[in-house]
């Protein structure tokens, strides 16, 4: 489904990414590990079309999105991608149920459709009775699950995470982790995770391991 080929990202003099080259397929759950600095999160933002790379070319279903302007990246992004950050960024001034509402209303669709698809949301994740509440009344654990039925909202192809359980304790990292497995098998869901978890890396279908810019065998 996802191609990456020989990818290449420098900043300046610092060379971070070395010519990736990375399949994943629907439905799989890959992890990617690596020291701090070996350009995990470049490769994400890359892979998300959040960044270019310098050379090389990302693939979904044969689509090259590395040749789109900044206008049709955005439209696919909002379509085909999911995100889950280690901070889950959710909007504070707006309910649990508006901010998982926010992509698809950006996407073009009505608020009916909408909010009956984050109520949906809501049930699946267990969060229906959180509905109304607005993040500083929700527990990290909560959060980060509205992060994630958010990044659910539109049925992206793919959902793209980074650190998504840095921020938790043992107990809610257990419970989000279960979380990706479940929406895989309810879904078919694709995720790629960048993880310093050794626990979460090892349950993946397949752990990518980077290391100097480079995958690391």
């Amino acid at each position: 489904m996802i191609e990456l080929d020989n990818i290449t990202r420098s900043f300046g003099s610092l060379q971070v990414l070395k010519g990736i080259s990375l399949k994943v397929d629907t439905g799989e759950i890959i992890s990617i590990t690596g020291p701090s600095g070996a350009g995990k999160t470049t490769l994400l933002q890359i892979m998300g079309s959040l960044d270019k790379p310098d050379t090389g070319r990302v693939l979904y279903d044969g689509r090259d999105i590395t040749t789109m302007g900044e206008k049709e990246l955005s439209s696919f992004r909002g379509e085909h991608i999911g995100f889950v950050f280690q901070f889950h960024q959710l909007l504070p001034e707006f309910t649990a149920k508006e901010n998982i509402m926010i992509p698809m209303l950006i996407a073009g669709k009505n608020m009916h459709d909408a909010a009956s698809r984050a109520s949906e949301l809501l049930e699946m994740l267990g969060l229906k009775d959180r509905s109304e509440h607005k993040p500083s009344e929700l527990s990290g654990g909560e959060k980060q699950r509205i992060a994630v039925a958010r990044a659910l909202a539109n049925k992206p192809d793919v959902i793209l995470a980074d650190e998504p359980s840095g921020s938790l304790d043992t107990r809610n990292k257990e419970e989000l982790h279960n979380l990706f497995f479940k929406l895989r098998d309810m879904l078919g869901q694709t995720f790629v995770i960048v993880t310093h978890d050794e626990q979460l890396a090892a349950l993946a279908d397949r752990r990518i391991h980077i290391k100097d810019g480079m995958i690391s065998f």
